[in-house]
């Protein structure tokens, strides 16, 4: 098909789903109860026709219902749709289930999968479910009006489990159905395919190594072996190639062309992200969100390209001791990387969320600024790129670096999951020599799906003179620790840049990218919080709202074209860690923001609820249980003056989200920037690698992504990342040529 007939993104097939059920038919049923519970099927009372199963309400109530929403949306959906859209629930949608069933066998901890099913029997037998609903009837027994009082139970408990639990069930409920709805596109007008979509007419084609069946691995040789395509993997690879090294970049993950993107919500978060969309922290605090493709995290992230503050390059060279944050080199290094990419302002075309940060900071004295933007000088304004850009025009890893390094003769393996690096002891000291761990073919017709039968699995030995480990703050780790180094400080420190979500409806149409930067530094050592626009995909925005009951986020859920999710994002002070789930062997998170970060990331919260209101925000939804959203009503002095945010109901409201607080698990967080688990350190004691990105006690093994960060950045890693890469792959490349003219002589 010529380029220009493709009207939308040819389809990503799923690989084959759980070839088995870790829960029996009853657990199910209990767990699609509670899924129907928080999705429900709505029905007025003249049209029910299962009271159990089905949401009754009055034909008064629906109607009220129906006509509130008409009044309030642009374009609203006529009644037929809107009926069958109420009507839609989980167990009436086979994609629903299937996720459902995915997410839980494949995504799902070992732990939280067995903690889940002692729950799930407990609501089948008597004195178990009496203990955790006050009912001895099975929840699946229950009408549907019990089944949301015991979930509000929950959520109210005073005991945190149950609060937690109510927290997974309505996330995971809302989550998925914002993925698999057959009528929620249809009801909001949310497109599945950019406007004006059109894939790049000539994208770079990439040819990957292939490797025929064998029992015995796999060994080929090269000068460096870079073990991850993201931001830093890329770079490195880049400035290698064009030196005249021989490279090897490989991946875990797979490539998918712009023709296949944007992909769906259903499919980009398996085919695109880390973990099926998202990694939990241990205690369930934070929901973690990682890039894990061809091209890593930046082929999904949100193009937003700021260099680091001054007080962080100050904290870096003066506290940390790594005076090169402190140099005009460093300086280069952020201006080439920027350069590469088309870093700029000057294209950019605010949607309304933009306008709402820049002039209700504005208003309210706040300082703001637009964001710039990796689109090579380009307007780039489609809003699925965290799905992938199929125009190509955010130039990621995918489309600028590696490309780059392929035409300067780099090779490409992808599917090749990295187990561990190979040293040499002989010398009494660890020198990396190379990679092992196991490649895994495409099918036959050149896809990911289908079962495993249908592939090549090979084990792979790469062989190399020095070996970069660029899997990112996650993976990075891992590695090093299934490599067998024992240094304390791998997987320790890890940043997240914490956020909290609030959400405002306006009158305005508007769709879900600009930064205010008047709070990022509230301790004076560079802690504090910046407020962001997100890009607000159904299944990210809705998950996050909070409604009392399942009616009440349907038809919240209706107004999502008219909403704006807006983040207070911390640069957080305090750290966690990362260490190998000890069955899978995966990144597990241990990390709960700290008090101090989580009441910066509070100084967020209120500032944008200001910032919404001075807009005329209509509706003001914080992500934290228990909180009621603030609904406007016209207010005015005497003489007929707006009151702004001096509005005595407003102001009481604000006092009420700071008395509730956000602590988990009542407040929300989620976080996609993950930072500094090999940390850079001026003494070995103190970090993981050293300020070349060589890690301490090795020869010949380099970290070369945001892992290695000293602290948190305080902004989108994507910039620091790329700078840091630059400085260490050319670091390499003198050792290289060094270690040649010294064989030479």
């Amino acid at each position: 098909m010529a380029t220009q007939d493709i009207i939308a993104p040819l389809a990503a097939p799923l690989p084959d789903g759980p070839p088995q059920d870790f829960f029996n038919e009853t657990q199910w049923a209990s767990l699609m109860a509670i899924m129907d519970t928080v999705i429900p099927s709505i029905r007025r009372e003249s049209t029910t026709t299962d009271k159990i199963s089905q949401l009754t309400i009055s034909d008064t109530q629906y109607n009220t219902t129906v006509d509130h929403i008409k009044n309030a949306v642009v374009n609203p959906p006529d009644s037929v749709l809107l009926d069958e859209y109420l009507n839609e629930r989980p167990s009436d949608n086979p994609r629903f289930q299937a996720l459902l069933k995915r997410t839980m066998m494949f995504y799902a901890r070992d732990d939280a999968k067995k903690g889940l099913s002692l729950v799930l029997s407990a609501l089948n037998n008597r004195v178990g479910s009496y203990l955790l609903t006050g009912y001895a009837t099975p929840i699946q027994e229950q009408p549907i009006r019990v089944r949301e009082a015991i979930l509000e139970r929950w959520r109210t408990s005073y005991l945190a489990t149950l609060q937690v639990l109510h927290k997974q069930m309505t996330s995971i409920g809302k989550n998925l159905w914002a993925k698999t709805s057959n009528q929620l596109e249809k009801v909001t007008g949310f497109p599945a395919v950019p406007n004006d979509y059109k894939p790049p007419s000539n994208p770079y084609e990439y040819e990957f190594l292939q490797f025929q069946a064998g029992s015995e691995p796999q060994v080929i040789e090269t000068d460096v072996v870079i073990v991850g395509s993201g931001c830093g993997g890329a770079v490195c690879a880049k400035n290698l190639a064009e030196a005249g090294h021989r490279v090897v970049v490989v991946d875990k993950s797979y490539y998918f062309p712009p023709s296949q993107l944007p992909m769906t919500q259903e499919q980009g978060s398996i085919h695109l992200y880390e973990n099926g969309g998202a990694t939990v922290t241990d205690d369930s605090s934070v929901t973690v969100v990682a890039g894990s493709n061809w091209g890593g995290g930046g082929t999904v992230n949100w193009s937003a390209s700021l260099q680091p503050q001054e007080y962080v390059r100050k904290e870096w060279a003066e506290d940390r001791n790594l005076p090169f944050f402190g140099t005009a080199e460093f300086q280069a290094c952020l201006d080439r990387v920027c350069r590469r990419m088309g870093v700029s302002t000057d294209h950019i075309r605010q949607n309304h969320g933009n306008n709402v940060i820049l002039d209700g900071s504005r208003k309210l004295g706040y300082a703001a600024k637009a964001v710039p933007q990796n689109t090579g000088g380009q307007e780039h304004y489609c809003g699925h790129c965290v799905l992938g850009c199929g125009s190509a025009g955010k130039q990621g890893p995918v489309v600028s670096w590696l490309p780059d390094a392929g035409k300067s003769g780099a090779e490409f393996i992808e599917g090749f999951k990295v187990d561990r690096v190979l040293f040499d002891e002989s010398s009494g000291t660890k020198i990396a020599i190379g990679v092992k761990g196991t490649w895994t073919s495409r099918n036959s017709r050149g896809s990911v799906d289908g079962p495993i039968s249908e592939k090549i699995v090979r084990e792979v030995i790469v062989k190399a003179k020095k070996v970069v480990v660029s899997c990112g703050t996650l993976w990075s780790p891992i590695i090093l620790m299934n490599s067998g180094l024992k240094n304390q400080q791998i997987g320790r420190n890890l940043y997240l840049h914490p956020v909290n979500f609030v959400c405002a409806i306006f009158k305005e149409d508007v769709r879900p990218w600009e930064v205010c930067t008047s709070f990022e530094n509230l301790d004076n050592h560079g802690h504090g919080t910046k407020l962001e626009v997100t890009s607000a995909l159904p299944s990210y925005l809705l998950t996050f709202l909070n409604c009392k009951n399942g009616l009440a986020f349907k038809a919240m859920a209706l107004k999502y074209r008219h909403m704006n999710l807006f983040i207070s994002i911390a640069r957080d002070r305090d750290t966690g860690r990362i260490y190998p789930d000890p069955i899978l062997g995966v990144p597990r998170i241990a990390y709960t923001p700290s008090e101090f970060d989580r009441n910066n990331i509070m100084e967020g919260m209120i500032a944008l609820a200001k910032i919404c209101y001075i807009e005329g925000a209509t509706e003001i939804h914080p992500a934290v249980q228990g909180i009621d959203p603030f609904i406007r009503e016209p207010v005015a002095t005497e003489d007929g003056h707006d009151l702004g945010v001096e509005d005595p109901r407003f102001k009481a409201w604000l006092a009420e989200v700071r008395h509730v607080g956000n602590k988990p698990p009542t407040g929300t967080f989620a976080a996609a920037h993950q930072m500094g688990t090999n940390r850079m350190s001026a003494r070995p004691q103190d970090g993981v690698v050293d300020p070349k990105g060589k890690v301490w006690g090795t020869e010949g093994l380099y970290i070369s992504d945001a892992s290695v960060f000293p602290s948190a950045s305080g902004v989108n890693p994507m910039i620091t990342n790329m700078a840091i890469s630059d400085w260490i792959s050319r670091g390499i490349t003198k050792e290289l040529r060094s270690a040649a003219v010294e064989a030479r002589l």
